[in-house]
């Protein structure tokens, strides 16, 4: 798949923004539940959003506004490795089948995003999600 720059900046600023919930000390878990089915990733899988626009710092910011009785502080801190690249993972998924982040989460949790970090982080970004849709797909069936 080849994306054009706004996509490849969005998919960068998003794990970035994941990677800033851990200076932020939000737990893990809680933080990308949260962004996943939150009104400002809904806004960003959008043919065009003014938060296209925005850096990480103005997501969080959004985000803490959005969630701010829902995200916790000082409990499952993932390493910023891990959070980057489940939200550029995530991203790069709306970019690569077109699904929304809700969808998205609902096949791969970010208990699945964890467990299988350490073998799908070196693969391409395609090969990780195809294989994380058929872990879904065999957990349906």
């Amino acid at each position: 798949m080849i994306m054009d720059i706004l996509q490849s900046k969005l998919c960068d600023i998003q794990g970035r923004l994941f990677e800033m919930s851990a200076d932020k000390e939000y737990d893990s878990v809680t933080f990308i539940k949260q962004f996943m089915n939150s009104n400002l990733a809904h806004n960003l899988d959008s043919e065009y959003n003014r938060m296209q626009w925005a850096g990480e710092e103005y997501l969080m910011e959004e985000l803490a506004d959005e969630c701010a009785q829902l995200l916790t502080h000082h409990g499952t801190l993932f390493t910023k490795d891990e959070l980057f690249w489940m939200g550029y993972i995530y991203r790069y998924w709306h970019f690569y089948t077109g699904e929304d982040s809700r969808k998205i989460y609902k096949q791969a949790p970010v208990e699945t995003m964890k467990i299988n970090y350490y073998m799908f982080h070196t693969m391409s970004p395609e090969m990780a999600i195809d294989d994380l849709k058929e872990i879904y797909k065999q957990k349906k069936s």
